[in-house]
């Protein structure tokens, strides 16, 4: 049984540790075009996350999901994977990554224990990916989702942030790559975190309703109740194994069922996505090393600060100033 229940009764199963603010994409609506990231002393090393981690699954954690910035940047993360996927009482290890890396480190991912991937995809034109992302290259993302699936993980799914007058004719030409590839894929409604100059926000919503009756006029969607713990919506369609799913902060608020909390780079324990509230675990690791008593209680107290909800709109207000690379994707 879980000790990490919040004032509204809901149980914390569900960890996002972010393990790196770096990244080598700069993804329009995820960062600044020029950024400044954490000086590395900042960062929590490898074992401390291990520390930390192996604290939430004794709490009743049962899926890890590894983030960054990207996760695969991160000296040493291969390390992390194997020790975090031998943690007993963790049924899941995942990781969201950018794709750019998985030639070269999926077989390593999954050998070393990781269930999971998720994988940014925004576009599948290799010109409009480039200004999404800044600096991205479609042809290695998409050979790294093949590495992937050769891999042979549990399950693959893509993320695409739509956003209208950018990507969004794209939609049906994403769901068909998805299911030739034998993948999951979810939409995801943007987020308004940290200021960004490159589009106005308020223009460029898109809500997973009209998604998924622009899908619907292709694939008749059946919905699932299935779920991997995440916001997700899932449907399902009658001839393909691959699932839509829908992340729908502004539409459909999921806040009364959530499950999850998340550990930045630094280390401190958000409460929720889309507020400050949070708990600078960092500094009670190196106060108190060696004392997973008072590392468990600090964790324990902070549900405490849990929110009952975020406060999104979709008027292009900055309801949060971290960009999402701080966060954890």
């Amino acid at each position: 049984m879980s000790a990490l229940v919040d004032g509204f009764g809901r149980t914390v199963r569900y960890l996002r540790i972010s393990v790196t603010d770096r990244c080598d994409f700069r993804c329009v609506y995820c960062m600044a075009e020029e950024m400044t990231f954490l000086p590395r002393a900042q960062l929590l090393t490898l074992e401390e996350i291990a520390t930390l981690s192996q604290a939430f699954v004794e709490l009743g954690v049962e899926k890890i999901r590894l983030t960054g910035g990207e996760p695969l940047v991160r000296q040493g993360v291969l390390t992390l994977v194997k020790k975090l996927g031998e943690l007993e009482g963790l049924r899941e290890l995942a990781m969201t990554t950018n794709g750019s890396g998985l030639v070269k480190h999926a077989d390593a991912l999954r050998q070393g224990g990781l269930d999971r991937l998720n994988i940014s995809l925004d576009s599948l034109k290799p010109e409009r990916f480039k200004a999404l992302t800044r600096t991205g290259d479609l042809s290695q993302v998409v050979a790294g989702i093949r590495a992937a699936r050769r891999a042979g993980f549990q399950s693959i799914k893509l993320n695409a942030v739509l956003l209208k007058g950018r990507n969004d004719d794209e939609i049906l030409d994403l769901v068909n790559f998805a299911r030739d590839e034998e993948v999951d894929i979810s939409f995801i409604e943007e987020m308004p975190l940290g200021a960004i100059s490159e589009h106005n926000r308020s223009e460029t919503f898109l809500s997973s309703d009209t998604v998924r009756n622009l899908i619907e006029e292709q694939h008749p969607l059946l919905p699932t109740t299935e779920t991997t713990l995440g916001p997700s919506r899932y449907y399902r369609m009658a001839d393909s194994d691959s699932r839509i799913g829908f992340i729908s902060p502004h539409s459909d608020n999921f806040c009364g069922a959530c499950n999850r909390v998340r550990v930045t780079a630094e280390g401190r324990l958000l409460l929720c996505l889309g507020n400050e509230h949070s708990v600078d675990l960092r500094a009670v690791m190196r106060r108190n090393p060696g004392d997973s008593q008072r590392l468990k209680s600090s964790i324990v107290s902070a549900m405490k600060k849990k929110p009952e909800r975020h406060h999104f709109t979709t008027d292009g207000e900055v309801q949060t100033v971290r960009f999402m690379n701080a966060t954890g994707g």
